[in-house]
């Protein structure tokens, strides 16, 4: 995370690097084993600055109110559902304030202004998250073996070997398609995964769509291969950037504990 403080004129941004999934599942929702790592190219922001009335800033693309006709309306619920940032700008305020409460921090009069802005990805929405707490044994178990390609792939990385990587990877998405199904996953996501597939690459979802990650066993000419088909279909291809990670120790060691 990057911080930012302007003294004269109060303002404090705060940075926060998008995360990729390389491999498993969620280890924070499904309970599962997940691989990951920080990607600088996609990032969310936060900007606090004082002013005479508490406002919370819509993003101008994030939280439209306005629309062109239904039918703009309709497919921008249908692909990026219902909530943008703001619920969450609100969120941590309400957090924020209890925090001080039950800590018997005195918070003086002065309001803020509080806005967002994201390049992340949109993700893909579903029923799965429904039917896991329901127990629907598919789901469950499906998950589980999300899960232990996370183990699986730890050890191919530790042992260097990209083979077994790209299967991991590849079976990793395929797990996913079987639960989300095609219709939920959407025909450019599912596109954005076979077109580095046809030319050898294994790929995923970084997350829950909108993005995939690629990883090129054959490199710097699959690489080639990869961007030239990417741009061919009118794709966005970025080399990652790998972010170090932000945790102190002490946050390393309270993670270790649980």
């Amino acid at each position: 995370m990057e911080i930012a403080l302007d003294k004269q004129s109060a303002v404090i941004e705060h940075k926060s690097y998008a995360r990729v999934g390389l491999l498993g599942n969620p280890s924070d929702v499904y309970f599962g084993n997940t691989i990951s790592f920080s990607l600088g190219n996609f990032w969310a922001s936060v900007r606090l600055e004082p002013s005479t009335d508490l406002v919370i800033v819509p993003h101008p693309s994030h939280d439209l109110v306005q629309f062109n006709s239904i039918s703009h309306l309709v497919n921008r619920l249908q692909n990026e559902g219902y909530y943008g940032g703001v619920r969450l700008l609100m969120a941590i305020c309400k957090i924020f304030h209890k925090y001080c409460k039950e800590n018997n921090i005195t918070l003086h009069d002065g309001n803020f202004t509080l806005s967002y802005d994201t390049n992340i990805p949109r993700q893909v929405h579903s029923t799965v998250r429904q039917r896991w707490l329901e127990g629907d044994e598919f789901i469950r178990s499906t998950m589980e073996e999300v899960a232990n390609i996370a183990v699986e792939g730890r050890k191919a990385l530790l042992e260097k070997d990209y083979i077994k990587l790209v299967a991991l990877m590849n079976h990793n998405f395929d797990l996913r398609r079987r639960m989300f199904g095609d219709d939920a996953l959407g025909a450019m996501n599912i596109e954005m995964v076979e077109i580095a597939r046809r030319i050898g690459a294994a790929s995923k979802f970084t997350g829950s769509g909108g993005a995939v990650v690629v990883f090129c066993p054959d490199g710097p000419s699959q690489v080639k291969q990869l961007e030239d088909a990417c741009h061919s279909a009118g794709f966005t291809f970025q080399p990652i950037k790998v972010m170090p990670s932000f945790l102190s120790e002490v946050d390393l060691q309270t993670l270790g504990s649980h």
